[in-house]
């Protein structure tokens, strides 16, 4: 039988990829390169590409991974 989950509410870091690439690498430990106008972010999947305007989230176990805006948007809220 399929079953209905809420999303716990816990609070992340995030940073919004603005042209601001010193920023985001300095936010990712330096996991991070910027090549032809995208970002690319290490993460526990491998090498993710990040658009401007993109989120760059920080999970709760310490990893990395961008978000696009509308979901970014749609799931979280400033603190």
């Amino acid at each position: 039988m399929v079953k209905s989950y809420r999303k716990k509410p816990v609070v992340i870091e995030a940073l919004q990829f603005d042209g601001n690439f010193n920023e985001i690498e300095k936010f990712v430990g330096g996991d991070a390169e910027f090549r032809q106008g995208e970002l690319i972010v290490a993460t526990l999947e491998g090498p993710l590409h990040a658009s401007p305007k993109d989120y760059i989230i920080k999970g709760i176990k310490g990893e990395f991974y961008p978000c696009k805006p509308d979901i970014f948007e749609a799931t979280y809220e400033p603190v």
